[in-house]
């Protein structure tokens, strides 16, 4: 691949395929000195691990993590990171009809006009596979903020949202959703598993908030921290849309509404709004940083759809196998992951200039 690596100062790199012996991550420009073991990564992949309810792809991973170079005696060296997870699930034979057709809505035919080639057992680096690499990573990177909060939840499953005045953070470890409303969570259990049976999938729209993130960081004009936030979230596959802030509704206020009003504070402005989610001018502002990120539904599902052969040929496909009904849901863990990489990179990329 041309081009494979995330981040500036703090950069990481995945590699491998799902139907591959192994994936995993590469995370350099970590500092050293800081107290890392598997221990500190595992339970972020076990939030993202497949198989753990029937709303999840059935395909069963432990997603055991092993730190293969950058930490000895228990510390970050300062050297780069190696972080391996061994793939013992695969089951590539579900693909032979993905292997003559393209699925719509997939990666598919977009890897094959670029590379004349691609990997179709599981879509190779475009399934969903890959992110377990970057919640990995994301767990080093947390190391980095320790001062910054950070917690995502599903907002919308297939059009359904979540009642705001309904919003408990404790409910969130409760379902297999990470919905923070247990009145949405009941309904979602329907809403999705109906889908499932039908062969079908849904979209869904996960919300993130990093809070205790001081005034500062982000680099404008071309490092800014909304503009590699986005980036960040549209590179996880299946995701169609970012927003900062109230984002698109913005656009629908008056300048007075979409205002942040200020007033003087002991340890300088209050806020009485974020509008902005936490950012301004590509800089942090000391409010929360907040994003929503759309995922599409899942492109591999069992009803038929009109597609076209390697060849050009009018057909049909089918993707039999194992997949995520809603692929949102085990998103939950990736933004954060993201959000903690982005934050992490922002941060050594502020001391490097401002000290």
């Amino acid at each position: 691949m041309s081009f494979n690596t995330f981040g500036r100062v703090l950069r990481f790199s995945t590699w491998g395929e799902s139907h591959g012996p192994a994936i995993g991550a590469v995370v350099d420009g970590c500092p050293p000195g800081l107290a890392l073991s598997e221990a500190d990564i595992q339970p972020f992949l076990d939030q993202r691990r497949p198989g753990t309810s029937k709303f999840t792809t059935q395909r069963r991973e432990p997603d055991a993590v092993r730190i293969l170079s950058g930490v000895f005696e228990g510390k970050t060296t300062g050297t780069p990171i190696s972080l391996m997870i061994e793939n013992v699930d695969q089951r590539s034979k579900d693909y032979s009809d993905v292997a003559k057709a393209y699925r719509p809505g997939h990666a598919d035919y977009a890897y094959d006009a670029k590379y004349g080639f691609r990997d179709y057992r599981g879509g190779g680096r475009s399934s969903a596979r890959e992110t377990a690499s970057r919640v990995a990573a994301g767990a080093v990177a947390r190391l980095v903020v320790p001062e910054v909060d950070i917690f995502a939840w599903v907002s919308e499953i297939g059009g359904d949202a979540i009642d705001p005045a309904q919003f408990d953070p404790a409910e969130i470890a409760n379902n297999p959703f990470f919905c923070p409303d247990p009145v949405a969570a009941n309904r979602w259990e329907k809403l999705v598993d109906d889908a499932r049976l039908d062969g079908s999938s849904l979209g869904a729209v996960v919300e993130c908030v990093a809070s205790g993130v001081p005034a500062g960081w982000g680099a404008p004009l071309y490092a800014k921290l909304d503009s590699e936030l986005a980036a960040a979230m549209m590179s996880i596959n299946a995701v169609k849309g970012v927003e900062i802030g109230d984002g698109f509704a913005a656009a629908r206020l008056r300048g007075e509404q979409n205002a942040d009003p200020m007033r003087p504070g002991n340890e300088g402005p209050v806020f009485l709004a974020n509008h902005a989610g936490g950012i301004a001018g590509g800089i942090s502002t000391g409010q929360p940083v907040k994003v929503r990120v759309a995922f599409k539904p899942t492109s591999s599902i069992l009803i038929p759809v009109e597609t076209v052969t390697r060849e050009g040929e009018a057909s049909d496909i089918v993707t039999r196998g194992r997949h995520d009904p809603c692929v949102g849901i085990r998103g939950v863990p990736v933004v954060e992951a993201m959000m903690a990489l982005v934050l992490a990179d922002q941060k050594l990329l502020h001391r490097a200039q401002c000290g």
